[in-house]
């Protein structure tokens, strides 16, 4: 449905990333972030699924190309590790904000596993964004603290989870509700990793529940 583009980051060079539109004028946009495994084909498929409900939707590359198999879970998190995440977010995240915006009126940002975390850290860093969803992501505080959240931010998280532990997740609610943030939280009988559909660790029940959130709170927040 969608196609590999390039467009350009603040900084004046080139990215590209993987865009799927909704086929009218003024769609409002979101900007999709990957999971540690690459731009490969299940956040395609989110892009595709987000233009079918009316959303452009945009995700920028941030390997570079490198897709990772599933079951190499060392060389994902080689290729998360060697990314700088706050660079990625002030350019080829914002720089994907931007483009959408020549089209939209306004755009969100929605990320997944290490999206999620890319997705708070542009909610506190990237003005061009009106809403974001993380899903089992969270930062470290000193990468993006709670206080510094822009905009309203709904969070979707698995009660089996290592990575974005309940633990954390206690934290970081807690956190943004003394900051007097809005964040809409949720919280599933799932694992990590539910909203993946490829991988066995797939809840579809928790998936749907999560894909109606979002639609409900975005048409609140972007249209």
């Amino acid at each position: 449905m969608g196609t590999r583009i390039p467009f350009t980051q603040p900084d004046g060079k080139t990215a590209e990333g993987y865009l799927a539109s909704a086929g009218k004028a003024n769609a409002p946009g979101v900007v999709v972030i990957q999971e540690w495994w690459g731009l490969q084909d299940q956040i395609k498929g989110l892009c595709d699924r987000f233009a079918l409900a009316g959303y452009d939707a945009l995700a920028p590359d941030l390997y570079s190309g490198t897709v990772i198999p599933y079951h190499d879970t060392e060389a994902a998190a080689r290729e998360m590790n060697s990314l700088n995440f706050l660079e990625a977010t002030d350019q080829a995240v914002r720089g994907a904000a931007q483009f959408l915006l020549r089209g939209s009126s306004k755009v969100a940002i929605a990320g997944f596993c290490m999206g999620g975390a890319v997705t708070v850290i542009g909610a506190c860093r990237v003005p061009e964004f009106s809403a974001a969803v993380t899903f089992y992501g969270i930062p470290p505080e000193e990468a993006a603290k709670p206080a510094d959240v822009r905009v309203p931010l709904q969070g979707h998280f698995a009660n089996d989870d290592d990575f974005a532990s309940p633990e954390k997740v206690d934290a970081f609610a807690a956190a943004m509700k003394a900051a007097g943030k809005n964040f809409d939280l949720y919280r599933y009988d799932a694992s990590h990793a539910f909203m993946n559909e490829q991988r066995t660790v797939h809840d579809r029940a928790s998936a749907e529940a999560a894909w109606g959130r979002v639609r409900t709170f975005l048409s609140q927040h972007i249209g």
